[in-house]
């Protein structure tokens, strides 16, 4: 192994509070970053930690009443390491006994004494506690970045990352959706599960043009692009699609006799509606069956007074309804007319990830909040009942062939869906709950965690949480998580792009990476990935990656 570069020696601490060190004299403050990855070198164990403070001080205050003047450079130098020192604030999270054994980590059970050496994390470290694509096997490890001041990779466990719902927090232009992608072309690459996106803005299904400092960002493969026989393309808008010059595999239309009460109540906030008007559309599903939106759409002001009578609810908020949903009216791929002998593209949607094929939902110029959360609640719905029936004929056969395929299902302003007030009425709420028994976790796209509910945050398995300035955004992020507090000022120092704290159930511990480049090695990796266990071939891909670069 790697000899470790010395940074400093222990001096303090508790294993509540963590442990502070003393910084090497040789070394300048100024080089040591919070969210740096070190070793502790105990007597008997190694405990790889993460730098979450520093701090300057004195062995004598009166040295800082009389510093140093601008002309006593001497005076300065002299005082700094003996008289003047740095303390550097540590975080350990696991130890693994000292030797050459290839021992598991462990969580952190004890203390290292007093002046045990702290040195930085080498390659050989990164790769005992994250793995590495080489050692776990193609389908498992996936590497998404390096910590912060090394290029070792830092892998993510894609069969514990799968298993659990998991998220991607960062404010507006701290590259959320380009680290999605990331995540989501490491699960598809490797099998590990299928994915049904929910991309409301255009953003994962072909090419995009990515950010850069000087406005000439070049265009980037989506995962269309990545995976054109892994990944279908359904669309609300073709017409977008066509301007793109981008084909769509299936054009999705949705029927008024196709949506549910529970599909409507979460827009109660995106529609300003009170309590009783979307309450009200039990009593109109009660009357009129499947037909009762139709109904609803349909009818005149005389006859809302008339069905108000006839199912019991208020006139006003039947009228409030009806205006509110009206707008679903003018649009094109939405009908009034009954769906039966009709193509059901949500039913196609949902063979094709039988088959094992990903979906990206594009939304075209509907990109409106009320068409996201209808479409998203509609199809999310009939989704959960789908595995949980799935699971019952499974659970009787115990065959293997019924073993439902794992899907992760990715939304974004995910805070629409999850709130509190929302998160037990909409499916996605369920889902972040209860389904991960049922093989469904979510991937939750957010720049404001604080608006999801508490409840769902502690359920998230792995995060990606990259820049966030508002306190309680940054509280939200880290619910549910041990040593909150010295994570929280890692997450204060954070770069505004390519820098995520990744924490959680896919890691064995928190660490701060510079995340991979969504670039032409990623785009090979998966190539090699693809062209590997499935029928697939390389040249169908490098055809499709050649038009874009």
């Amino acid at each position: 192994m790697a000899t470790r570069s010395r940074v400093g020696v222990l001096t303090h601490g508790s294993l509540a509070q963590g442990v502070e060190m003393k910084l090497s004299p040789a070394r300048s403050v100024e080089t040591v970053k919070a969210g740096t990855f070190v070793v502790v070198e105990g007597e008997t164990y190694d405990f790889f930690s993460l730098i979450t403070d520093l701090r300057i001080d004195a062995a004598n205050e009166g040295i800082l009443l009389r510093p140093p003047g601008d002309d006593e450079d001497l005076l300065r130098r002299v005082l700094q390491g003996s008289g003047t020192y740095a303390t550097v604030s540590l975080r350990p999270q696991l130890m693994v006994p000292q030797g050459i054994g290839d021992d598991d980590p462990l969580p952190v059970k004890t203390i290292p004494a007093h002046f045990s050496a702290v040195g930085e994390a080498t390659d050989d470290d990164v790769a005992r506690v994250f793995g590495s694509e080489a050692a776990g096997g193609g389908d498992r490890f996936f590497w998404v970045g390096t910590p912060i001041g090394m290029d070792s990779p830092v892998c993510l466990d894609l069969a514990r990352f799968v298993e659990r719902s998991n998220a991607v927090f960062g404010k507006t232009g701290t590259g959320k959706s380009f680290l999605t992608r990331l995540l989501l072309a490491g699960t598809i690459a490797t099998n590990r599960a299928v994915s049904l996106v929910f991309d409301m803005h255009g953003e994962y299904g072909y090419a995009v043009r990515q950010e850069a400092a000087d406005g000439q960002g070049a265009f980037v493969p989506g995962l269309k692009d990545l995976f054109p026989t892994r990944v279908q393309l359904f669309t609300l808008d073709p017409e977008s699609a066509r301007r793109r010059n981008q084909s769509a595999d299936v054009e999705l239309h949705l029927y008024a006799d196709q949506v549910e009460p529970e599909d409507v109540l979460p827009l109660r906030e995106t529609l300003n509606l009170n309590a009783t008007a979307t309450e009200s559309t039990y009593s109109l599903k009660k009357k009129y069956g499947r037909r009762w939106l139709t109904t609803l759409l349909e009818a005149d002001p005389n006859e809302i007074e008339e069905m108000a009578e006839a199912t019991g609810a208020h006139p006003g908020s039947l009228s409030a309804l009806r205006r509110k949903l009206d707008r679903l009216d003018g649009y094109a791929f939405f009908h009034t007319e009954p769906s039966a002998g009709k193509r059901d593209a949500i039913e196609e949607l949902f063979e094709a990830l039988d088959r094992g094929k990903s979906v990206v939902l594009q939304f075209g110029r509907y990109r409106s909040l009320l068409v996201y959360l209808l479409v998203a609640n509609v199809i999310t719905r009939r989704l959960r009942d789908r595995y949980e029936k799935k699971m019952e004929v499974y659970e009787a056969s115990k065959a293997e062939a019924d073993k439902p395929r794992q899907l992760l299902v990715t939304i974004e302003e995910a805070h629409n869906f999850l709130g509190p007030e929302t998160a037990r009425e909409t499916p996605f709420g369920k889902i972040a709950r209860e389904m991960r028994k049922f093989f469904v976790s979510l991937l939750i796209v957010d720049q404001r965690p604080s608006g999801i509910d508490e409840e769902v945050l502690s359920q998230i398995g792995t995060k990606l949480v990259a820049q966030l300035n508002d306190e309680k955004d940054i509280a939200a992020a880290l619910v549910g998580t041990p040593g909150a507090t010295g994570l929280r000022q890692i997450l204060a120092s954070l770069d505004s792009k390519q820098q995520a704290l990744l924490l959680g159930h896919a890691v064995p511990m928190p660490i701060t990476i510079r995340t991979r480049d969504y670039g032409p090695d990623l785009f090979d990796d998966v190539k090699a990935r693809v062209g590997g266990p499935v029928a697939e071939t390389a040249g169908a891909l490098q055809s499709e990656m050649g038009s874009l670069f």
